[in-house]
């Protein structure tokens, strides 16, 4: 994860605001990791710990909104074309809905935890029609303590890990 580290340090608060959002999308990149590396860097004074955590926010809630916007236009459409091919029955969409009906902002909050899981919320949230205000809010809780946590996280524990071998090693790449 060298890579995200090299981003970061070349690129600052822009590298960051910019992976984190497209990570959130949904492009792969290792969002517990890259702030990890943040925090880390904050810790030996290359970026300063609250404009990193600011600019964190505003990337991850920037990927939550433009996938909320995807979902909203263009989820349902896309499920009820395509969604046969993966096994999306109309009843089992209609199954999801009422489930994120009922349990969706804390699945936005608590999605952050699980990868993939963040990425899915955030379409679902806009697939149900979700109301904005209510999307923002929770979605911004979750960055919040999710941001805070592992940047946290970094700068208490980012001298004691080789981020190379350690990241490479818990995702199964290659490690150097």
């Amino acid at each position: 994860m060298a890579f995200l580290q090299d981003i970061v340090i070349q690129y600052g608060y822009i590298g960051i605001f910019l992976c984190l959002a497209l990570g959130i999308i949904g492009l792969p990149v290792p969002d517990e990791v890259l702030m990890t590396i943040v925090g880390y860097l904050s810790s030996i004074g290359l970026l300063y710990f609250p404009i990193s955590l600011v600019i964190s926010v505003i990337g991850a809630m920037t990927g939550m909104l433009c996938s909320y916007s995807l979902g909203r236009k263009f989820g349902k459409p896309l499920l009820w074309k395509y969604g046969k091919w993966v096994r999306l029955t109309t009843k089992r969409l209609e199954k999801t809905e009422n489930w994120f009906q009922r349990y969706g902002p804390w699945a936005i909050c608590i999605g952050y935890y699980i990868p993939g899981f963040r990425h899915l919320t955030c379409y679902l949230a806009g697939m149900s029609a979700m109301s904005p205000r209510k999307y923002i809010l929770y979605s911004g809780l979750g960055a919040l303590c999710w941001c805070s946590i592992f940047i946290t996280i970094g700068y208490f524990l980012g001298r004691y890990i080789d981020f190379s071998d350690y990241y490479a090693s818990i995702f199964g790449l290659f490690s150097s």
